[in-house]
């Protein structure tokens, strides 16, 4: 006669707490990946560690810290491709400069593949933990991954590259797309007169956001389009001292907004 209790049924996954404020329920995952597109061209290697990655991130609901594993996962696939883009097996750090260096993906693109891999180091090293990010950080850094292997896959011009910088490929829409979006977020509290390497945050989001409205009306003349390089310039320099988190996806936003805007006037700019 068997005296063991009976087995207990099977335990569905419960949402995470932590993850309460970012959606309804787990059905409204699927559209924080929609855009997360796998190329069909990849290696299986790369089309799995890809997909895990993008899984993972769905799968946050039920586990915070799987966000942060999707990033790092991520990394596997942008390394085994620049690694067979270049035809060189080196640090993580050096193939994103070499990819860089050779215009193969942009500066803006290499500054956020590099804090995902700044992240996976702290990680090994024990100075962060598994639970370092949230959801919807992930999925900016995954597709930054995915940008930059589509990129390394099917080498854009350099107006698509532009156009295709930090915080994912163009959405539908366009620049109208961005600008709708950037009009909908908070400015970062507590950044409000602070400026970084003399550049102050405030005044550069105002005349991002102004010539961004006049290219949407009118266009910009050379001297927009001049002065729009410069915010470029300026927004290339302050995004990689920003430590955070909000505020650094922020202006990586509205830096991507301003290259979508200068694109069309790169061949006429450099």
């Amino acid at each position: 006669m068997n005296t063991l209790p009976p087995p207990d049924p099977l335990l569905l996954p419960v949402r995470d707490p932590r993850a309460r404020h970012l959606v309804l329920d787990y059905a409204d995952m699927h559209g924080l990946i929609a855009d997360l597109v796998l190329p069909s061209d990849a290696s299986m290697y790369v089309m799995s560690a890809m997909e895990t990655s993008r899984e993972l991130i769905r799968h946050s609901y039920y586990r915070y810290e799987f966000a942060t594993v999707a990033v790092t996962h991520s990394l596997f696939a942008l390394e085994h491709v620049l690694a067979e883009r270049l035809g060189t097996n080196e640090p993580l750090h050096v193939l994103i400069e070499r990819a860089t260096d050779a215009g193969l993906i942009t500066a803006g693109l290499a500054v956020e593949l590099d804090r995902s891999r700044l992240l996976r180091d702290k990680l090994t090293q024990g100075a962060e933990s598994s639970a370092a990010l949230r959801p919807l950080r992930a999925v900016e850094m995954v597709r930054a991954v995915f940008d930059a292997v589509s990129l390394l896959l099917h080498p854009a011009s350099v107006a698509e590259a532009t156009a295709a910088d930090v915080g994912g490929a163009q959405p539908e829409g366009g620049l109208a797309g961005l600008w709708e979006a950037h009009l909908r977020a908070l400015f970062p509290d507590g950044f409000r007169g602070v400026d970084f390497d003399g550049v102050d945050l405030v005044l550069l989001d105002a005349d991002v956001a102004g010539l961004v409205q006049r290219e949407l009306k009118n266009g910009l003349d050379d001297s927009g389009i001049a002065y729009l390089w410069n915010c470029i310039a300026a927004l290339d320099k302050i995004v990689p001292l920003i430590n955070e988190e909000y505020c650094a996806s922020y202006f990586a936003r509205l830096r991507t907004m301003a290259q979508v805007a200068a694109a069309p006037y790169i061949p006429t700019a450099i």
